[in-house]
């Protein structure tokens, strides 16, 4: 597998077979994963890698936070406060297209929230990783992190494994911080499902659509 095939081939898996990752996989992905790029080598990713009876326990606390709507307020604004065009119709089609891959109605309230109490399961993925930055640092190091993120997916593939980086994993990060002895000083900015995709789940038969290269890209010589 090349470099394109690997990106191309990529895409946000929501459904997982339950067979076990070897955790010297994990630490193999991992082990070249952390040499993306930093500003000034600051290498700011700190990460904590759950599975087993460890990963089913905090999945159960974040569903049972979610289900008596316990809200906790995130490290970090993931997502604007506000959305404007085009990024909130790019929005409004992922999600549609999510929900018809799973036959799932816009009235259907209970299935939409069953399906969304599915990222805190991380879509029964065997393992969750969940990612951790100082809150010292600023935006440069977030930006440093997306590489060190990418670096895993793409190595993922190669694995021949499949991942879905969540935003939704960093929605409690006091019950996350508690459950692993976490830092208060540390920013909780997210996870990550990894495991083994089930190729025939509906879920898995979608994908999200890309703009044209002249859409957001400008040439000049």
């Amino acid at each position: 597998m090349n470099v394109s095939q690997a990106i191309t081939q990529r895409q946000s898996t929501r459904a997982f077979t339950p067979q076990h990752v070897d955790i010297q996989t994990i630490k193999s992905i991992l082990e070249i994963a952390k040499h993306a790029p930093s500003g000034v080598n600051m290498q700011p990713w700190q990460v904590v890698v759950v599975q087993g009876q460890r990963k089913e326990e905090i999945s159960q606390k974040m569903i049972k936070a979610f289900r008596a709507k316990e809200t906790e307020t995130m490290d970090y604004h993931y997502y604007p406060t506000t959305w404007i065009q085009p990024y909130k119709s790019r929005r409004v089609e992922t999600g549609t297209k999510l929900y018809q891959a799973l036959n799932i109605q816009r009235e259907d309230k209970e299935k939409r929230l069953a399906q969304w109490e599915a990222n805190y399961r991380s879509f029964d993925a065997p393992v969750m990783l969940l990612f951790f930055i100082d809150e010292s640092l600023e935006t440069g190091s977030y930006l440093d992190y997306g590489m060190f993120l990418q670096n895993i997916m793409l190595l993922a593939e190669e694995y021949g494994l499949a991942t879905c980086p969540q935003g939704a994993l960093a929605e409690f990060p006091s019950i996350i911080k508690q459950a692993f002895n976490i830092e208060k000083t540390k920013k909780l900015i997210g996870g990550m499902a990894l495991g083994y995709k089930d190729v025939n789940h509906p879920v898995n038969q979608y994908r999200t659509d890309r703009i044209e290269l002249d859409e957001f890209c400008t040439f000049y010589e």
